[in-house]
């Protein structure tokens, strides 16, 4: 069996559903450094814990790049992304949202 890295504590990364890059690009910039720490370190609306290969792959795209690999968790990921957004004041831009739009469309209802 080949080691993908993704097995163990050592496959678990932290990741940010709502990217600190593309949150700087929106504004984060002009944040204190104490609101730019807090949404760094923000459990209850933008940590996630997620395998090291995912990370990877998401790296800093928002969603109209980048949805979770499996389909039953878009909704989740949707959920947290616009309440990251809506939390810290950040832009949703109109591809991020008609990507999340259509996510949540396939949500059980």
């Amino acid at each position: 069996m080949v080691d993908t890295g993704d097995s163990g504590v050592r496959g678990i990364h932290i990741d940010h559903i709502f990217p600190l890059s593309a949150a700087w690009d929106f504004g984060a910039w002009a944040w204190t450094p104490q609101r730019r720490a807090a949404f760094a370190n923000d459990v209850d609306h933008n940590l996630v814990a997620v395998t090291g290969g995912v990370n990877s792959r998401k790296s800093d795209s928002t969603p109209a790049d980048w949805l979770p690999p499996d389909p039953a968790r878009h909704c989740f990921y949707a959920a947290r992304y616009l309440t990251a957004a809506t939390a810290y004041g950040l832009p949703v831009t109109e591809a991020d949202h008609d990507a999340l739009s259509a996510a949540v469309r396939r949500c059980p209802g």
